[in-house]
């Protein structure tokens, strides 16, 4: 959380992962260069640039795709949401320096425009066999580009948060063009079939992963049933302490939080980037975001002083063990007295 913006603003957290990243991104290049170098050791430098960032900018993208059904999936791999922009802008970089010596090496020998030259050198568009895929790279690239110059909250706050996490659902869009840019490239200029298999496989982790996790939020999807507005959500003993059960009320969902011998309901859906607050825990008396630890007082849904973000407040009510919310929502920031049990 942060009153105000700066250019950068590194933790220490952040500093070590980014020391790790950059180890383990140096480390594929070493290894990708020996491997290539014993293979085929008349390989250029300029060629060997090309293919270990452009084959390390793809892996890092299939990480990046696979962390968010992860963590839906099982609640061990949020830790790896925290710094998942970083990722990002890194990837982007592997992604640019690839982009950039493809065009010095293809396009810039000549007396034309590098950009004119890429777009009109091949102009076969309706050709499997000759298609012009360095133009979906481009276009990939420039969608990431994108993302990468507004991952800062500068622009999350400006855009508002729903137009900034559309802006960055395009990254399936730039993951669909780097598919078909490699997998054509590969058609065209590979003898084998092992680059294409190698795609093939990584489209199917990817796909069902989003497929599992889009079968587990349907099921939490359904929509509790009403009882003069009162919805029930749960049995008191079926929440952990200092944790959430989310049940969906038209189509909005809730997290019901117990802690301390009180329970109190606010709204699922973070202020930062529309993150689940139930899959996150009380922390020093606050209900705290898994994404990115933004924290809201759970009785009133108000984030701590001197921090202004508020969400709307659920009314509770117990018959014995079993919780039942109302389904219209107070006032953001609305105060509403804990519902105490045991």
């Amino acid at each position: 959380m942060s009153l105000s913006y700066k250019m950068i603003l590194w933790n220490k957290q952040k500093k070590v992962y980014d020391i790790i990243l950059f180890v383990l991104m140096m480390l594929y290049i070493v290894l990708f260069s020996s491997v290539t170098f014993v293979i085929n050791p008349n390989t250029t430098i300029e060629t060997l640039i090309i293919r270990a960032f452009g084959t390390l900018a793809i892996l890092m993208l299939h990480i990046i795709l696979a962390i968010g059904p992860l963590s839906r999936l099982n609640s061990k791999f949020l830790v790896l949401l925290y710094n998942r922009r970083h990722l990002g802008v890194s990837m982007f970089l592997a992604a640019f320096i690839h982009g950039a010596f493809s065009l010095i090496q293809f396009h810039s020998l000549g007396n034309t425009n590098v950009f004119y030259s890429l777009f009109t050198s091949n102009l076969d568009y309706f050709s499997l066999i000759d298609f012009p895929f360095q133009v979906l790279g481009f276009f990939a690239l420039m969608i990431l580009l994108v993302m990468a110059v507004t991952s800062h909250d500068f622009w999350l706050h400006n855009l508002s948060p729903k137009m900034w996490k559309t802006l960055h659902m395009m990254v399936y869009l730039a993951y669909a063009l780097v598919m078909l840019h490699v997998f054509l490239g590969a058609f065209q200029q590979e003898s084998s079939p092992f680059i294409q298999e190698v795609l093939l496989v990584g489209f199917i982790f990817i796909s069902a992963l989003h497929i599992a996790a889009a079968i587990k939020e349907k099921k939490r999807d359904i929509n509790s049933l009403s009882n003069d507005g009162w919805h029930y959500a749960c049995n008191v003993d079926q929440i952990p302490e200092k944790r959430a059960f989310v049940i969906s009320i038209k189509d909005e969902r809730v997290a019901i939080f117990k802690y301390d011998g009180k329970l109190s309901t606010i709204s699922n859906v973070c202020k930062h980037q529309n993150g689940p607050l139930g899959e996150g825990k009380i922390v020093d008396g606050c209900v705290t975001c898994p994404w990115h630890g933004y924290q809201y007082l759970p009785a009133e849904g108000k984030a701590p002083a001197p921090f202004t973000e508020t969400l709307p407040t659920y009314n509770l009510k117990l018959e014995g063990v079993k919780i039942f919310v109302h389904e219209h929502p107070n006032a953001e920031g609305e105060y509403v007295e804990p519902l105490k049990w045991g």
